[in-house]
């Protein structure tokens, strides 16, 4: 084929590499609750599959429909404190429609510059005006609604909670006061929340702010170990998505059996409180790379960064060889000079896997 951009040989290149093929102890994952193996789970699974069979066999709007994702949509609004839920074929299916339906020209968007690529890949399709601010930063953010809100007819806030690279909490109580301000709308992405923060997993977005953030999107494909996305909303806004996102309508919908699995790992997720858990050894693991880790340990979540900048890729390479998984994350997905080892901090990680992991970096580097 021609035309088609290839890097050159001197830039690290993007594999595919079969994850049973990878050393047994892992820090990659996104399964952070552990639910993706969990034997009630796959149990779901597969009465869903022996009883409504495998594929759904079309669009939601005409044979995929099936009254298990009615069930999930609504256990997930209830779970949200939000009137209604309409689940997507995936987190970035979700984004996409979701941005590209309610916002377009004539409208601006008001994105951290870290969102996520599916929230930039929906405001570019919407069509609106895209503002980026700093990271986090709510002053500038406020600049930037005071100059240029007026503008515009609609407006939107658009983030994360938890940031999947930095690991990062957003302060979402300030830009929902920021939101009343400006009239605008807000949108937050609990993808990497879910499951972890909250009195029952709910994320960050509890009883108290659900009902001032007009979208919340989340996934199924993180800490609730399956895959598709959802959206948390009114009910108006949930018809004007089913007639109008075009990812939605014109995507086949979701096997039965994910749905089912869903609902069978949401149910353990609100009673068993597995967060608190993972967040306290995340703590232990990050209190341990602090002391003598000559790259930057951030976050203050569940995922912990290392920045290490070009070094990244060798050290990803000698873990491996010791047996730990920890892949490199390498320019565009973080900018130049802040490439870096993404830790992800799991249920099934015992402490002994921890101190482990926190002994083979401590040794790289004296080694190296």
């Amino acid at each position: 084929m021609q035309g088609l951009p290839i890097p050159p040989s001197s830039t690290p290149r993007r594999v595919l590499l079969p994850f049973e093929d990878r050393p047994a102890l892992s820090f990659a994952t996104n399964d952070y609750l552990g639910l993706a193996r969990d034997p009630r789970v796959i149990a779901a699974a597969q009465d869903a599959t022996a009883k409504l069979g495998w594929g759904s066999t079309g669009s939601r709007l005409l044979s995929g429909d099936r009254q298990v994702f009615h069930d999930l949509e609504g256990a997930l609004a209830q779970w949200k404190y939000k009137d209604m839920a309409l689940l997507f074929g995936s987190g970035y299916a979700l984004n996409l429609g979701v941005l590209s339906t309610f916002w377009g020209q004539g409208d601006v968007i008001f994105a951290d510059r870290l969102c996520h690529a599916s929230m930039v890949d929906g405001i570019r399709l919407s069509g609106a005006k895209l503002i980026r601010f700093a990271h986090q930063d709510l002053g500038h953010l406020r600049g930037l609604l005071a100059k240029h809100r007026k503008g515009y007819r609609k407006a939107v806030i658009v983030t994360e909670s938890v940031f999947s690279m930095d690991g990062d909490c957003t302060d979402v109580g300030g830009l929902v006061a920021l939101k009343q301000e400006f009239e605008t709308d807000l949108m937050v992405d609990e993808a990497h929340a879910l499951g972890v923060f909250g009195p029952h997993g709910e994320g960050l977005i509890g009883a108290d702010l659900a009902p001032k953030v007009d979208y919340i999107v989340g996934t199924l494909g993180k800490a609730l170990g399956g895959m598709g996305g959802f959206v948390a909303c009114s009910a108006e806004a949930r018809e004007t998505l089913i007639q109008g996102a075009r990812s939605l309508i014109y995507s086949t919908a979701l096997p039965p059996a994910i749905a089912a699995a869903g609902l069978a790992a949401l149910a353990i997720v609100k009673t068993e409180q597995r967060g608190a858990t993972v967040l306290a050894k995340a703590q232990y693991l990050r209190d341990r790379l602090t002391v003598g880790c000559p790259g930057a340990v951030l976050g203050e979540s569940h995922i912990i960064p290392v920045v290490l900048g070009a070094q990244v890729g060798e050290v990803s390479a000698r873990l491996r060889e010791a047996g730990i998984d920890c892949p490199a994350i390498r320019h565009p997905t973080v900018p130049k000079g802040q490439e870096r080892l993404r830790l992800s901090v799991t249920w099934y990680h015992s402490q002994a896997d921890l101190d482990r992991l926190a002994l083979e970096i401590h040794t790289d580097f004296e080694l190296h």
